[in-house]
């Protein structure tokens, strides 16, 4: 065989290597592709199931949001309402203490009534002495009226 035909030979054996080689890693590269797109497959799967959960989550935050602005209006609402109450309470009290010192009044006028009434009685008893002393002294005048007319007589 000539030099040039064992160079070719050669150069084909180390050709067919370096093919072999380059073939092994193509397969390993094609086999490491499919693990990547069925990866990338499961990825895109749990981003799928993650927007879905999102959605729902969004939806509850929304729900969530409705009711907290319910819920602001019906406390607003009770806030009015107690407000009002703490009025009335206020406008309450200042009756009951306008009330209370009517009675007083009313209690201390009473008092002077009960007083002046006490005089009163006093009075009608040293009245009623002085008239029961008054007609034992007519009663007398009467009798000895009487004995000087019969003695007259």
């Amino acid at each position: 065989m000539s030099k040039t035909l064992k160079s070719i030979e050669d150069a084909l054996v180390i050709a067919h290597k370096a093919f072999a080689v380059q073939k092994d890693e193509n397969e390993k590269l094609v086999a490491e592709l499919v693990i990547a797109n069925k990866e990338l497959a499961f990825q895109k799967e749990e981003k799928v199931k993650r927007a879905a959960e999102l959605g729902i989550a969004n939806k509850e935050l929304v729900f969530q949001d409705d009711e907290k602005e319910k819920r602001a209006v019906e406390l607003g609402i009770a806030n009015k309402e107690l407000f009002f109450q703490d009025e009335e309470k206020g406008k309450r009290a200042a009756e009951l203490s306008i009330a209370n010192i009517e009675l007083v009044f009313q209690n201390d006028e009473k008092e002077k009534r009960a007083a002046e009434l006490i005089i009163a009685n006093k009075e009608l008893v040293f009245q009623n002495q002085e008239k029961e002393k008054r007609a034992a002294e007519l009663i007398i005048a009467n009798k000895i009226g009487r004995a000087s007319c019969r003695e007259r007589v």
